[in-house]
């Protein structure tokens, strides 16, 4: 792995006048390649000559003042460079403290011996990668140049320019494909082709398989999308070893020290389960101790411990309430089972510091001491923790648990043996409870299949009652419209039979009472009592007349129109000839006998008077024919006077 070290020399990214400068440290596979002073120019042409995997600075403070800056910083980074701030993210810690973990010393006052220290903490794991984009990426392609007015070669320009850009959009989208990246493209068409393609890639920068690119008419530009704020993601993905303190009860607490004593977590809560312990402190992070405050370890404890495979400790005599609050003065706890907690941790803790305090001076620098410390805690010699950090072997699994192996001491033994009569007296009761649990699970079966019968029973019972009712809903619909259709009909037989009755004498002749000759008034009329082919329809006024009506009627074939107008209006009377209706006023059949919507006319002066209209039909026809003919003979002329003079 290539590392890149950089410490500030002089300058500030904050002056305009005065350009930071840095002490740049190359080193790759754990070995120093070169050391030089370079400017913020020189040192981005390294990068993107050499594209080394991690970019390690103490502060991201020393390259960019705010985060538009940072922003910024990264976007011009190549895309397989990672930036990692070595001292942490949210929380940051000194440069010597982060080195002290991996026992590295180094001179404060040099920057090229702190840049050294930077690339070597790096490499080791140490620090956070800062990310200011999301996992997805913009690649844009658009036009390098305006068109502006030009001359005559500019539509040939301007197609030119906008197929390039076509074609690279194509280009790219081909490439994507081929590296099985999922994308969306938006395209803005132009004269020739398309002035700009735009693709949002779901991946991060260093996964496209293109590059940035600028020529003489196209261009093309790769961008990540920004996140809302600067986040960081450790660059190690282990987890913190642990020193856990456990107090079991009706209110369970655990108090977590990390490797160095310092508290990471001390919480308490009644009626917690051991598996919510459990949980809790994988968020936290791995415990490599568990320990009580008692000397023989409660079940529930070591059920905890059993879980994360971790080493047991107990004290040789029960903690007394004296030593827990004295051991305990520097901290805050909440409560009595928060002390027993924390006192447990600290104990241990304690126990090992002391264990381990002069065998540090033995260990080389850039090995992580917490990895040291995890290894000498398993029961591994220094030499076999030292050789397997190298990578040269493995651990041997009696190495892995040398806690369990027995020792010559009759107390650990008789400790041992206790342990044994305990966890195999665990077993049988974990063993009750799994048959508890089968015969619990067996009868809620049972119960569940009867509960599902008896839910399918009433779905069918309520699908097919949903279903009869729709019908019955749709019988009383059609129900209530035939009894209004019935009721309709025995109005208008009822009608009938009274104008029949009216009519016996023969000597009257029916007609239908039009309100008004509109759309309106012929339906109104046909739902009351209808109108038949060869009916007398009279109108009292015929204003609002129209043509649509008048087709209307005469698509009836209704018998004639009585007018009580003196007069007819000769547009409706010339509209009448056209559609052959015949239409009298009330004058020529002297009056009309009103009775409800009928009325009776007398039928010798109606026949009369139809008679009449007839001949002024039969006059208009014949008009209306000869005209037809005279327009055919005249366009016949003017068509033979047109053959004439081509012939002539």
């Amino acid at each position: 792995m290539k590392v890149f070290g950089i410490d500030i020399i002089g300058g500030s990214v904050r002056s305009r006048t005065s350009r930071p400068r840095y002490a740049l440290v190359r080193m790759e596979c754990g070995e120093i390649q070169s050391e030089q002073e370079v400017s913020g120019f020189r040192l981005f042409r390294a990068l993107a000559s050499e594209k080394p995997e991690i970019l390690a600075v103490d502060s991201i403070q020393e390259v960019a003042q705010d985060q538009h800056e940072i922003f910024a910083f990264l976007q011009a980074l190549p895309p397989a460079v990672r930036l990692v701030q070595v001292t942490g993210g949210e929380r940051k810690e000194s440069l010597a403290k982060v080195a002290s973990r991996y026992n590295i010393r180094f001179n404060r006052t040099d920057p090229f011996d702190e840049a050294r220290t930077i690339a070597r903490v790096a490499s080791l794991g140490a620090g956070a990668e800062v990310i200011a984009f999301e996992n997805s990426t913009d690649v844009v392609v658009s036009r390098h140049r305006s068109p502006g007015k030009g001359g005559w070669s500019q539509n040939r320009y301007v197609r030119k320019m906008h197929g390039a850009v076509q074609q690279r959009g194509r280009e790219i989208e081909m490439a994507l494909m081929a590296a099985g990246q999922r994308y969306e493209k938006k395209e803005t068409h132009a004269f020739g082709g398309c002035s700009r393609v735009a693709f949002r890639v779901f991946s991060s920068r260093d996964l496209i398989p293109v590059s940035t690119y600028s020529g003489a008419d196209i261009q093309v530009r790769i961008s990540g999308r920004k996140l809302d704020r600067i986040m960081f993601r450790p660059v190690s993905g282990k987890p913190k070893y642990l020193i856990v303190g456990i107090d079991p009860g009706t209110t369970t607490a655990i108090a977590a020290l990390d490797l160095e004593g310092n508290l990471e977590h001390l919480s308490s809560s009644r009626q917690t389960s051991m598996s919510t312990v459990t949980e809790s402190l994988y968020r936290v992070g791995k415990p490599l101790v568990i320990a009580s405050d008692v000397r023989d370890m409660p079940f529930s404890v070591e059920k905890v411990r059993r879980a994360f495979s971790a080493v047991a400790f107990s004290p040789r005599n029960d903690m007394s309430v004296e030593q827990k609050t004295e051991i305990t003065a520097p901290y805050h706890t909440a409560n009595d089972h928060e002390r027993d907690a924390l006192s447990a941790a600290l104990e241990a803790y304690r126990y090992y510091r002391n264990k381990f305090q002069g065998i540090f001076k033995r260990i080389p620098p850039g090995y992580a001491l917490d990895e040291v410390r995890a290894g000498l805690i398993r029961g591994l010699s220094l030499e076999q923790v030292l050789l397997d950090l190298q990578g040269r072997r493995p651990i041997r699994e009696e190495e892995k648990h040398p806690v369990e192996a027995s020792t010559p001491s009759d107390e650990r033994v008789r400790v041992l043996d206790g342990m044994v009569k305990r966890l195999r007296s665990y077993v049988q009761e974990l063993q009750g409870r799994v048959n508890e649990k089968e015969d619990e699970i067996n009868r809620y079966q049972v119960r569940l299949r009867n509960l599902r019968s008896n839910k399918e029973a009433r779905i069918r019972k309520d699908i097919e009652i949903t279903t009869r009712d729709e019908i019955i809903r749709n019988l009383k619909r059609r129900l209530r419209v035939q009894e209004r259709n019935s009721k309709k009909l025995e109005k208008r037989l009822a009608s009938m039979k009274k104008i029949d009755e009216f009519l016996a004498g023969g000597e009257s002749a029916p007609v239908k009472v039009l309100s008004s000759l509109t759309r309106e008034g012929v339906r109104t009329l046909v739902d009351t009592i209808g109108i038949l082919e060869g009916d007398l329809l009279f109108v009292k006024r015929t204003s609002g007349w129209g043509r649509v009506v008048s087709r209307e009627l005469a698509e009836m074939k209704v018998g004639g129109i009585i007018t009580g107008e003196d007069q007819i209006d000769p547009e409706l009377d010339q509209v009448l000839l056209e559609l052959r209706i015949p239409v009298i006023s009330q004058e020529e059949i002297g009056g009309v006998l009103f009775k409800g919507v009928y009325g009776i006319v007398d039928r010798n002066l109606l026949m009369n008077a139809l008679k009449r209209r007839e001949t002024v039909q039969q006059a208009h026809d014949r008009t209306r024919e000869l005209s037809r003919i005279e327009t055919i003979f005249r366009d016949y002329r003017v068509e033979r006077g047109k053959e004439m003079r081509r012939v002539g």
